[in-house]
Order: C-alpha cells, then sequence, then structure tokens
C-alpha cells in the first residue's frame, strides 16, 4: 500500500459524505448507475487522503477541475462532481450528471 495513503476495513469511516441523499435522487432516475455510486461512497467513506494525487491512485480516473474533483461513474456514462476539503475529511456533492449534461459545462466554477 502506498505511503500516506490509508483504507479501512470494518464498520470505520473516516471521511463523511455530505450528501447521501444527493446519490439516492439520482440513483432512482438512473438505475443504472446504482451499483456504481454505492461503490464509489463505499470506499469513499472508508479512505483516508491527505492529497489528491492518493485519491487518483485509488479512483484513477477521477480528475480535478479548478476547486473540484470529478469521477466517472459507470464506465464514463456519469460524472460525480465533489470538492474535497482534505484537512477535514469532507467530501461534498455538488452535482450527479449524465455524461451529456456533464459536456454542457454548465457546472464548471
Amino acid at each position: 500500500m502506498p505511503s500516506g495513503l490509508v483504507y479501512r476495513l470494518g464498520n470505520t469511516e473516516l471521511v463523511r459524505v455530505i450528501s447521501e441523499a444527493a446519490i439516492s435522487q439520482f440513483a432512482k432516475a438512473h438505475k443504472d448507475a446504482v451499483e456504481s455510486l454505492l461503490h464509489w461512497y463505499r470506499v469513499t467513506k472508508r479512505a483516508a487522503w491527505d492529497i489528491w494525487s492518493m485519491f487518483a491512485r485509488i479512483f484513477r480516473t477521477s480528475s480535478v477541475v479548478d476547486i473540484l474533483t470529478v469521477f466517472n461513474i459507470s464506465a464514463n456514462k456519469y460524472r460525480l462532481v465533489t470538492v474535497i476539503k482534505y484537512r477535514w475529511q469532507v467530501v461534498y456533492i455538488r452535482h450527479i450528471f449524465t455524461h451529456a449534461e456533464y459536456d454542457q459545462e454548465k457546472w464548471t466554477p
């Protein structure tokens, strides 16, 4: 395991994800995204990173756009846009888009 990267097994949750409701709402409309979003959520809740490069080791298709971190979901069919506060181990879900919605770039800061 790379130095500085911590991954906890079991019920230990190190990262707070705000808001789980965004995942639930999106998953209701896009049922094929449920499994991928839940995987992202579970891995994120149990990991501790202090910089983006550590995040990128786990989520290789993630990218940074200004202050946002963007994750490809369901083999790039959807995009999860977040703000990550590494110091406080908090991930804020800003938006979840279909790829077509994401490409309109109305979400950029």
